[in-house]
């Protein structure tokens, strides 16, 4: 099996490399500021802007999972730990009790209001101030190529 391997050439090695260096480097630069400035990890900064930025500041816990690009287990937990600290509130949805709902309460906004300032901060430092128009402009569709590969129902 070893024998049919299409090996990578030189460029494509070091641009694999790079990229997983990338994958693995960022998101502890992210999780390391918010975590300092804010006391949230990266993933439940995304639950709660993800809430933040649904009609009536809720989302079904699925679909907030597909959003957090999370497993319903993993989100179940973090939604735990948020509800503990009085960010987020949870109730069977109005259509259907079978699904729950997840929504932001006002401390949780505000709270959220107050890391994405550190957030954005860092990202812009990171990775948009770094780039020019062009390179992000390229990123974003590299970033969209590679997404609709490896997750093709979900739109970028």
């Amino acid at each position: 099996m070893a024998g049919d391997a299409q090996w990578l050439e030189r460029e494509e090695l070091a641009t694999w490399m790079s990229l997983a260096a990338l994958l693995f480097k960022l998101p502890g630069v992210l999780d390391y500021q918010l975590q300092r400035d804010s006391g949230l990890t990266h993933f439940e900064y995304l639950v709660l802007a993800g809430l933040s930025e649904s009609p009536g500041r809720s989302r079904r816990m699925s679909d907030l999972a597909g959003f957090a690009n999370g497993s319903l287990s993993r989100l179940s937990h973090v939604v735990k730990r948020l509800e503990q600290r009085g960010f987020v509130e949870r109730r069977p949805a109005e259509d259907d009790g079978r699904i729950t709902v997840a929504t932001i309460t006002d401390s949780g906004y505000e709270f959220l209001v107050a890391a994405a300032p550190g957030h954005v901060a860092t990202v812009r430092e990171y990775v948009v101030d770094v780039l020019s128009p062009e390179q992000l402009a390229q990123l974003k569709d590299i970033a969209d190529t590679i997404l609709a590969k490896v997750d093709p129902g979900k739109d970028c």
